[in-house]
């Protein structure tokens, strides 16, 4: 992928410089268990609305098993989900749309360039590109194993009414 192609270069953030861990990304996103998709934030830039965090694949991820036996491919739409949970940290963290809960709204453009693998680390790269505050926002993304690029599109996120959805207790 060319340099100028690239949302952020890679020698401006550092994999090993943790700016928020697990329990940080927890204070604003609400998945959990098997649908955590992120390990650690290692960048966010407000004023640039980039942030940059990473999956580290265990051997027991929930998709392992079946997708594909013997022959463990990460699915693209868990990709998706990573891309979509580092976008949602990100407006969350910043009060960008004024909504309790942000979820996805919709996928865009998206193009699956390489494969993904227990043992990989999924280094995802987003910046906000739209904004109606209340309403929608907009942010492409690239994911990368070793600087090679394994994924991009674009995300809309949309406001969830969290208080008209019924609530259940589960484990």
């Amino acid at each position: 992928m060319a340099a100028k192609d690239l949302i952020i270069d890679f020698s401006e953030y550092n994999l090993n410089h943790i700016v928020a861990d697990l329990e940080e990304i927890r204070r604003y996103n609400p998945q959990r268990y098997e649908m955590e998709q992120l390990t650690a934030i290692v960048y966010d830039d407000s004023e640039r609305n980039i942030s940059v965090g990473y999956k580290d694949i265990g051997e027991n991820e929930f998709w392992i098993r079946g997708h594909m036996p013997g022959m463990p491919l990460m699915p693209g739409v868990v990709m998706c989900e990573a891309a979509a949970q580092l976008c949602a940290y990100h407006t969350q963290k910043h009060d960008l749309i004024g909504a309790e809960m942000v979820g996805f709204g919709g996928l865009d453009e998206v193009r699956f360039r390489g494969v993904i693998v227990p043992g990989d680390r999924l280094v995802i790269v987003a910046q906000l590109t739209k904004v109606r505050r209340g309403s929608l926002l907009k942010s492409r993304f690239q994911e990368f194993v070793r600087e090679s690029l394994v994924c991009e599109g674009s995300i809309t996120g949309i406001p969830i009414p969290v208080d008209s959805i019924p609530k259940r207790n589960h484990p």
